[in-house]
Formats: structure tokens, C-alpha cells, sequence
């Protein structure tokens, strides 16, 4: 027996339409106020069905659809999410702490796009010392290839990536290898072509939007049903596709005014799914508030949140090795901010933004909160993909600044995350791509990119058209490279640099507190109890000063390296790691 279920709380009457037969109606559920359901015996897994809203005779997804074969403008199909038979009954999860995440974007990691062809790549990750594998959004979005941004049904897998089997035999090969999954969650506005379920009831504010379109309701009038939606989708992912962890994207657009605000009931919820299923969960922000209420456990007064992408960590860092200084990076690129960073999580903690002409953020109590809640990165998704062509760090940096920058990070008491290529220094770009196929859609979404960044002086000529199929093609990682030797040499050093972060305690101690870092004109030192990491920024040879005595170095980045009594002699662009006496 399959039970149709809808949110309807607005309309006369809903009916539901079966691939073959006539059209049925739902009928008030007296237990749950604007609900609709319907019992149809002979609707079994398999089954297409959509529902149609009053007098209107167009056919209309189901908003908690599981599976949308068709795509996101066709009929949902009936989805048994028990019929999977899992192999990962001893799987008992991934922590954060301590562990190294990989984002991937399934359609451009490998050449076929999918779930499957992304898990003939798994052992790639394993060799590399991965623990946790965080996959760009993948909800049902219109279209073929798309970031993930614009999904609109948040229940769904893409049909394309390869469906609801496709995911859970990805998230079954991870869990077979000692991988954790997180899973990219968009809950702050539906995609342009697909949303229909605002169409159901007041799923959207009346209030103002965001950068993407109008906010979800939070906080109006039936926004219970509407908060309800979002938690479910969260379990969901979590319970029935085994994820680990699931990254929540903007948080700060989410606009609620709430007593309880919907990170905390999210807190909530998955703490009790994770007490049921005995094994860890993690929900992972990205905000750009600066506000370490975000992961301050609830006991004490904050949302309860396992950690937060931290974007002054990478400003920090990119600043200083590339030199730009533009837009958002005006504040930082000395080794002083990259200090405070390092000791304090945030840059902007209460200080002034030029940027935002405002003050920004608020201070992390050091003593508290452990490093590990704060994800960091030399590169992401956004960090590379909204640059005007997409061009990595590889297109600016020489291989001498690019073994610094990752030395730094992977040696920073942060949860460290590499985007996929970077560990053998991919030169593929990574750029916007759309496949929408709304004429009118497709053009303005060209039109506001090449807008955006003439904006900031680029040529539009030079902003590569999001609808244009190369766009997409050029983003997919060229595996080839691995078998040159430039590429090799770096992916061995990414396996080198990861293994030690893991074989030192003092790397991967998460205690602000006990950071210390000196710095002078183009280097700087970071003390880790009986470990330091020196970095010369400089492109000539730095002796640098270090307190107490030089047992061994554990690595570096460049041959050439001097140990002196009194400190080390490093050549330029270059970072070592020593054990002290």
C-alpha cells in the first residue's frame, strides 16, 4: 500500500494523477492540519504520480518527491528507500576532528559525471589520507550540469549523477573504504526553473530576499510546516543515504526571528538521530557572520553546530601568498592577519570592515572552542569558481608558494579541507556552468555573470558564457595529469604533508590557546607544543630565529634547508617542519 501525502493548506481540493488511470482525490488529514492524503493500494515502488492543486489542471511534483526520473519538471516517482541492500552495517562513522575533508562536484570530477564513475576514484583519496568526502549539492536541479545551487527538490537526488541508487552506492563504496561523506545542503532559496513547491503553500517570505531570490519562509504565517520541511530533508540525507555529515550553505540568508532559530532545532534533531543510530553527525556551516554562536554547544547558550567553513582562514592565506588585495581582500595579506587567524580563528572579530564599512564578527573565546570547528582551505568551490575564468591557484602561484600555503594549512589546529585536483596541482579551471534550458533564463544568467565581473574590470569577452557546454568541459579534472611528473611530485607531497599532520599529535591539536606564532618581514613561525612550522614568503633565502634546539625536520617543502644553533636557514618560498628538543 502506498499513502500520498501533500501540504496543501491554501487550496480546495488536491488530486493525484497516476501514470494510467483517472485522476483521485486526496482528502483532508484531520490529524494534521492543511495536509491531504490518499490511500492507493496498488501504487507500488515504481509508480509515477503528480498532483494537481484546485481547478488547475497542470500536473505538479510532489514536494517531498525522493526521486524525480523525469527531472525536476516531471512526474515524481514512488521511491522505497528500504529496498537498497547496504554493506556498511559496521560503518560507525567519522568524526571531525582530526579528520582531512575532499570537496568534489560529482558532474566534473570525473569525465562520465556520475556517482559511480566518482567511486572508481575513491582509492585516489584513500592513498591521500582523506577522511571525509564532501560532495557539492546533489538535489534535483533543471538541467544536465549545474554547481548544484539551484536544486529544487530537496529530497531528490539528480537522475543525471546517477539517482537516490546511485547516491546510496556511493555513500556504501566510501563507507567500504573508511570514507565519510558530508553532502552540500541548500536550504535558503529554491533554484530559478522547477520550484514548485511554493506553489503548495507559503514555502517563501513576504519579506525581502536574498542574493539568489526570495527567503524561505521561517518565521510568517504557517512557517511550522515550512521549518518541518527543512528537518525532515536534513534527517533524511543523514538516515536513509547513510550520509555522515552535511554542510549547510549561507546560513546567514536563512532570516528567522524566532526564540529557537532553525540551526538550533537542527542541532537538535540530529543530535537525537545520532543518538539512534550510534554513530556521529556532523552539520557543518558556511556563514559569513563571523559569529562563533553558530558552534557554541546549546549548554552554552549557542546553536550547537559541529563547525563552520572559516573564509578569513583562506583570505589570510591567499592574500598572502598571491598579493591581491581587491574586493573582500582589502583588510587582509600581512603575516599579522594570517597570526590572528591562526590564533583566533577570525580576522574580523569585532574589528572594522572596509569591505562592509561596518564592524564584523565577534571574538572567539580561545579557551573554549576548539580549532577543529572551524573548516579551512586554500581553495573551494566558490573561491575558485566565482573568479571571472575559474582559474586556480596553480594559474598564480609558483610551486614553491603553493607547498608553503598547504604546509600552512595542513599544520593550522583547523579542520582542513582540500577541493578536488588541488592535491596534484590541477591546472583545469573551475568554472560557473548552467544547463538551463529556459532561452530566457539561460540568457539572463549570462548576461548578470558577464554584468558582475565587467563590474570589476574584466572584459566580458573574457567571461566564459555559463551555457556554453566547453564551459562545463573545461571544469572536468584532466586525471592524465597525474602521470607527469610536476603533478606526481606535488600529489607526493600532499600524501607526505597529510600523513605527518596525522603521526604528530601537536599538528592536530585543536587548542586555540596554544598556538604561538611570531612573524617579521615575508615569514613567519608557528609554534605547536614540541613542533614548529617556519614559512619564507620571500623570493630569496631568509634566515629565521627559532627558540630552542632543532632535533629533527619532519619535512620541507624545498631541498636546501640550513639548520643553524640559534634557528634555520630556508630558501626562498619555502616552509619546513621541525621537531624541537
Amino acid at each position: 500500500m502506498t499513502v500520498f501525502s501533500v501540504w496543501a493548506p491554501d487550496v480546495s481540493r488536491v488530486r493525484l494523477r497516476l501514470a494510467s488511470g483517472p485522476d483521485q482525490a486526496l482528502e483532508r488529514d484531520p490529524a494534521r492540519a492543511g495536509w491531504w492524503t490518499l490511500d492507493v493500494p496498488s501504487a507500488g515502488p515504481g509508480t509515477d504520480y503528480a498532483f494537481l492543486l484546485g481547478d488547475d489542471d497542470k500536473a505538479l511534483p510532489d514536494p517531498r518527491s525522493a526521486w524525480q526520473p523525469a527531472g525536476v519538471h516531471g512526474f515524481s516517482r514512488v521511491y522505497d528507500q528500504s529496498a537498497y541492500r547496504w554493506s556498511d552495517a559496521s560503518w560507525t562513522g567519522r568524526q571531525l576532528p582530526g579528520s582531512v575533508l575532499y570537496e568534489l562536484h560529482v558532474g566534473t570530477f570525473t569525465p562520465e559525471g556520475t556517482f559511480d564513475a566518482a567511486i572508481s576514484r575513491l582509492d585516489h583519496l584513500v592513498s591521500l589520507g582523506v577522511d571525509l568526502v564532501e560532495l557539492l549539492p546533489v538535489n534535483a536541479f533543471n538541467g544536465e550540469h549545474n554547481w548544484g545551487y539551484d536544486g529544487v527538490c530537496w529530497f531528490a537526488p539528480q537522475e543525471s549523477y546517477g539517482g537516490p541508487d546511485g547516491l546510496k552506492r556511493f555513500v556504501d563504496a566510501c563507507h567500504q573504504r573508511g570514507l565519510g561523506v558530508v553532502l552540500d545542503v541548500v536550504y535558503n532559496h529554491f533554484g530559478p526553473s522547477g520550484a514548485y513547491a511554493p506553489m503548495f503553500g507559503p514555502y517563501l517570505s513576504e519579506g525581502p530576499g536574498n542574493s539568489w531570490g526570495s527567503s524561505v519562509n521561517l518565521d510568517g504565517p504557517l512557517s511550522g510546516e515550512v521549518r518541518s520541511y527543512i528537518v525532515d530533508s536534513v534527517l533524511a540525507w543523514l538516515r536513509d543515504y547513510h550520509v555522515d555529515g552535511l554542510r549547510l550553505d549561507a546560513v546567514h540568508a536563512l532570516v528567522d526571528r524566532g526564540a529557537v532559530h532553525l540551526l538550533e532545532d537542527l542541532a537538535v534533531a540530529v543530535d537525537g538521530l545520532s543518538a539512534h543510530l550510534g554513530r556521529p553527525l556532523s552539520l557543518i556551516a558556511e556563514s559569513d557572520l563571523n559569529d562563533p554562536r553558530l558552534i557554541t554547544p546549546r549548554e552554552g547558550g549557542g546553536y550547537g553546530l559541529t563547525a563552520q567553513w572559516d573564509d578569513d582562514a583562506h583570505h589570510a592565506l591567499h592574500t598572502l601568498l598571491t598579493g591581491e588585495r581587491q574586493g573582500y581582500y582589502a583588510d587582509f595579506g600581512s603575516p599579522q592577519t594570517l597570526s590572528d587567524v591562526l590564533t583566533g580563528a577570525f580576522f574580523h572579530a569585532g574589528t572594522w570592515s572596509s569591505f562592509r564599512r561596518r564592524v564584523h564578527g565577534r571574538p572567539v573565546d580561545r579557551g573554549r572552542i576548539p580549532g577543529y570547528r572551524f573548516v579551512a582551505y586554500l581553495q573551494n568551490h566558490d573561491q575558485i569558481g566565482n573568479r571571472a575564468i575559474g582559474d586556480r591557484l596553480t594559474a598564480t602561484l609558483s610551486p614553491g608558494l603553493l607547498r608553503v600555503g598547504a604546509t600552512l594549512l595542513f599544520t593550522a589546529p583547523f579542520t582542513p579541507m582540500l577541493f578536488m585536483g588541488e592535491e596534484w596541482g590541477a591546472t583545469t579551471p573551475w568554472q560557473f556552468f548552467t544547463s538551463h534550458p529556459e532561452p530566457e533564463l539561460a540568457a539572463a544568467v549570462a548576461d548578470g555573470r558577464r554584468r558582475e565581473f565587467a563590474s570589476h574590470g574584466w572584459a566580458e569577452a573574457e567571461v566564459p558564457d555559463p551555457q556554453d557546454p566547453e564551459t562545463y568541459l573545461r571544469s572536468r579534472l584532466d586525471w592524465a595529469e597525474l602521470d607527469k611528473p610536476d603533478h606526481a611530485d606535488i600529489l607526493a607531497f600532499y600524501r607526505r604533508l597529510i600523513a605527518l599532520r596525522k603521526s604528530h599529535p601537536d599538528l592536530s591539536d585543536p587548542r586555540l590557546d596554544k598556538i604561538e606564532v611570531t612573524h617579521g618581514d615575508q615569514w613567519l613561525v608557528m609554534h605547536r607544543g614540541g613542533v614548529a612550522v617556519a614559512a619564507n614568503l620571500a623570493p630569496k633565502p631568509q634566515r629565521i630565529t627559532l627558540p630552542g634546539f632543532i632535533r629533527s625536520v619532519l619535512l620541507a617543502t624545498e631541498t636546501g634547508t640550513t639548520v643553524m644553533r640559534d634557528g634555520i636557514q630556508l630558501p626562498a618560498e619555502s616552509a619546513v617542519v621541525v621537531a624541537l628538543a
